[in-house]
């Protein structure tokens, strides 16, 4: 058990800033400042706990631990929540932000600001967060600490007088950020009187102790055999366990005080009563109003994904809520195609959100799995005048019941050096990308601001972009609602019929492109049968693109050693009749490169 430290000593810190500027890495230099792991236990990225994070280089789940400090004499308790970098997981950023006073803003001393800082900042501001500009990886030789200073004040407009140059790699700086975080960070607000008040800002599943949730206390406290109440349930449950978050096992404690972070034990055997966003608060003098301003994650892209053995449906669906326990932005619901059985159409944050959940899957639950194509939310007003809104192509009226198709736009923010504007300029208008702002931070870095239809950006485009400015260039986007397309369902047939996990919804002006390069790609991909297969491209009725795999030969002439021309003729004959019977009942097994193959058509 550890004692408590009074309010005032208290720091709730995240670390925010782009993917790879070295945030998971300064965490590790600050943990051991600390002195919360022994040298012996440490590891590189000690707070990423699992393994496809370590070996991508990226923090996918947000983790909080609890830190001692002391300075001049007091004891501090500084609580620690890393973030991730990427667009995709900027959900997590927020909800770390929610549950903090103050966030360390790291930019790299070689790449300086990117797009991703600018998104992180802007949700911090909206936090009412203390901001302290970190500049990280000074012993780099092109580091360069006054321009990434100046980058911040002209780029974000905070002001950096007040900043700490640190290299998380040696530890240089590291004791003096510390310092800061203490003098700097202002301890948290809130009243130990009042009722209890706290957020859940993150909630998974242990095999042993059930669903947990990891809290901020706002007012009040949570003791351990308290019955407490979930705001947004209305649920009650008594609190089994209480415990502090720590990077090599949690401390247990018997009560968690206003102002601290710390893991709550209820022994609920779904995590579906602890909703991330929620408010616990005491059941019997409840607080009035929970906790305001939290928006639950929102999916951007949709894919249908199946196991390859489809008598594992339900091992699936085990895997996916078990999934979910520990990834609160994941939703699904069940879904059956024709060519592939029953399966599950699943939401994701981004494609790297929807690789990362199908590698999960496949690692953790031992599944083979198949993914198709990612597709996004449209909405559709029909000529009956009602509105509906659609995840899947399947579900697309046929087009003589469609007046209008409405799809999702994105703010996209693009940095890039000026080197590669016109070829990027011109990635953005084949993505049907519309220009809002062109800025010149300095001589060498351009700041592009473009509409640009989600539809656009799901597959490809965050590696094309970075293709093109060989890595340099930084992206980031958010919502920015629906407007009116010319768009039409893409169909694909294989042997007369409709291969439904195959359609996607595309621009009219690129559909006959699309389709073409689509069957000819899957010409290689099918099989050969024994009849010749078609494979077309439709609009509705209207075909619009067609090929054909060639049926395999059989020799039946093979055994006939000489004699007359005629029997080898009747021998033809028959096979051909034949051929023509397997035809009308023959059936072709797509294989499943063919649902992937739409990922890889060139936009």
């Amino acid at each position: 058990m550890q004692k408590s430290v009074p309010q005032k000593n208290i720091r709730n810190f995240s670390i925010i800033a782009h993917i790879d500027h070295g945030k998971s890495t300064l965490a590790d230099r600050i943990i051991q400042e600390c002195g919360a792991v022994a040298e012996r236990q440490m590891s590189a990225q000690v707070m990423d706990t699992m393994d496809i994070e370590k070996e991508r280089g990226i923090t996918i789940k947000a983790q909080s631990v609890r830190l001692d400090y002391i300075k001049d004499g007091e004891q501090y308790i500084l609580n620690l929540i890393d973030t991730p970098g990427h667009v995709d997981f900027s959900y997590e950023v927020s909800r770390s932000l929610a549950s903090s006073d103050g966030a360390l803003l790291i930019v790299d001393a070689a790449q300086g600001v990117e797009a991703q800082t600018i998104a992180n900042v802007y949700i911090a501001i909206e936090n009412d967060l203390e901001l302290l500009p970190v500049v990280n990886k000074i012993d780099l030789p092109a580091a360069d600490p006054d321009r990434v200073l100046t980058e911040l004040e002209e780029a974000i407009g905070i002001d950096a007088t007040e900043h700490n140059l640190v290299s998380a790699k040696t530890g240089v700086g590291v004791g003096e950020l510390v310092e800061s975080i203490i003098e700097r960070i202002p301890a948290p607000k809130g009243d130990p009187k009042k009722p209890l008040k706290a957020l859940i800002y993150d909630s998974w599943f242990d095999n042993y102790l059930g669903a947990l949730a990891l809290i901020r206390v706002f007012d009040g406290q949570i003791t351990k055999g308290q019955t407490a109440k979930v705001m947004g349930t209305k649920d009650e449950h008594q609190v089994l366990n209480l415990m502090y978050p720590n990077p090599i096992a949690p401390i247990k404690t018997n009560e968690i005080r206003t102002g601290e972070i710390g893991i709550v034990v209820m022994g609920l055997k779904t995590v579906d009563g602890l909703k991330v966003g929620d408010t616990i608060t005491d059941a019997k003098t409840p607080t009035p109003e929970p906790i305001a301003g939290f928006e639950p994650a929102k999916p951007f892209v949709f894919a249908g994904i199946y196991p390859i053995e489809t008598d594992r449906f339900e091992d699936l669906r085990d895997a996916l809520n078990k999934l979910k326990l520990n990834d609160s932005s994941l939703s699904f619901e069940p879904e059956s195609s024709m060519a592939l059985g029953s399966g599950f159409r699943t939401g994701f944050l981004g494609m790297l959100h929807m690789e990362v959940v199908k590698e999960r899957l496949e690692r953790e639950f031992n599944l083979e799995l198949i993914a198709t194509a990612p597709t996004v939310v449209y909405r559709v007003k029909q000529t009956n005048g009602e509105e509906m809104m659609i995840q899947n192509p399947s579900e697309l009226p046929e087009p003589q019941k469609i007046e209008k198709i409405y799809e999702p736009y994105v703010k996209a923010t693009i940095l890039t050096p000026q080197e590669y504007l016109g070829s990027l300029i011109k990635l953005l208008n084949d993505r049907r990308g519309i220009q809002i702002k062109m800025d010149y931070l300095n001589e060498t870095r351009v700041l592009l601001e473009y509409d640009i239809p989600m539809n656009e950006i799901v597959m490809d485009f965050y590696d094309k972009l970075k293709s093109i400015t060989k890595g340099y260039a930084s992206f980031d986007y958010e919502p920015a609602g629906f407007k009116e397309g010319d768009l039409v369902k893409l169909d694909i047939r294989v042997a007369g019929d409709v291969v439904d996990s195959l359609s996607i919804i595309v621009p009219r002006d690129k559909a006959r492109t699309r389709g073409l390069a689509f069957v000819k790609q899957l010409k290689e991909l099918i099989p050969r049968q024994l009849f010749e297969v078609a494979i077309q491209a439709s609009i509705g009725n209207e075909i619009i693109a067609r090929t054909n795999v060639k049926s395999m030969g059989k020799n039946v002439t093979a055994k006939c050693y000489g004699g007359d021309i005629t029997r080898k003729r009747k021998l033809l004959e028959k096979q051909k009749a034949g051929k023509k019977r397997m035809k009308s009942i023959g059936k072709v097994q797509v294989p499943q490169e063919a649902f992937m193959a739409v990922l890889k058509l060139d936009n």
